[in-house]
């Protein structure tokens, strides 16, 4: 990536942090931090929109729904303190694109190469529902980071609306309507010079259940790097 594009992220993310579109959402992460659960009492929420991160060379992007009202919305980094990003970094590690298995915080050490997360909607939404009338306000940030991001050639979405929500980000104005591929784990669809790649969301409610498991996780994001062109990972 040029020097440019690369200060154009950093704009980007200046621009997503200080975004109050939507008024629902505003009050919602401000009302998270205010009442924190008891396990995170007295530490300093975020409380903001969480803009996308990794390496700007990446050529895998993975895309969730939301940030977590107690993970993102109190970290200020998408996936970082959550049981869901707890499940997704260990994969990221075993899979090649995280120097660590786990992450806490925004300066715990975390590095992830070739490979950059964002989401569909920046703010923590109630009971993590987002409402269409926020979904596609926030959907230019995503449109955004597609465009700037060059070298991604694969896109990993973490659930259904993750997979709808880029679908959305990547049609094309005024382009005709054709049937949406089907969401499913493991499902693929080629649109453009983008792989799309489904998997369950890496939620306590798949992952407890077993319905997402290491495996399966693991098999996706190796995909991923095969899709990429990315040589496989050292470790197993």
């Amino acid at each position: 990536m040029d020097a440019g594009a690369d200060a154009e992220l950093d704009r980007l993310a200046a621009i997503v942090t200080n975004c109050r579109l939507c008024p629902r959402l505003v009050a919602w992460r401000g009302e998270s931090a205010a009442h924190p659960p008891a396990r995170f009492a007295g530490q300093a929420y975020w409380a903001r929109p969480v803009p996308g991160w990794g390496d700007p060379n990446a050529r895998v992007l993975v895309v969730g729904l939301a940030p977590a009202a107690n993970g993102g919305n109190r970290t200020g980094r998408i996936f970082t303190g959550d049981r869901s990003g707890d499940f997704l970094f260990a994969s990221l590690y075993r899979t090649g694109f995280a120097n660590q298995p786990g992450s806490t915080d925004r300066d715990d050490g975390l590095a992830v190469s070739d490979l950059y997360i964002a989401a569909v909607v920046r703010c923590a939404p109630p009971d993590n529902k987002p409402l269409p009338a926020e979904r596609d306000p926030c959907l230019r940030y995503l449109i955004r980071e597609l465009a700037l991001l060059t070298k991604v050639r694969v896109v990993v979405a973490l659930g259904s609306y993750a997979w709808d929500g880029t679908l959305r980000a990547l049609a094309a104005p005024g382009a005709p309507s054709t049937p949406k591929p089907a969401f499913g784990h493991f499902a693929e669809a080629r649109i453009g010079r983008l792989a799309l790649l489904g998997s369950y969301h890496p939620s306590q409610q798949n992952t407890f259940t077993g319905r997402l498991t290491v495996d399966m996780l693991d098999e996706v994001m190796l995909r991923a790097r095969e899709l990429a062109g990315l040589e496989p990972p050292e470790r197993s």
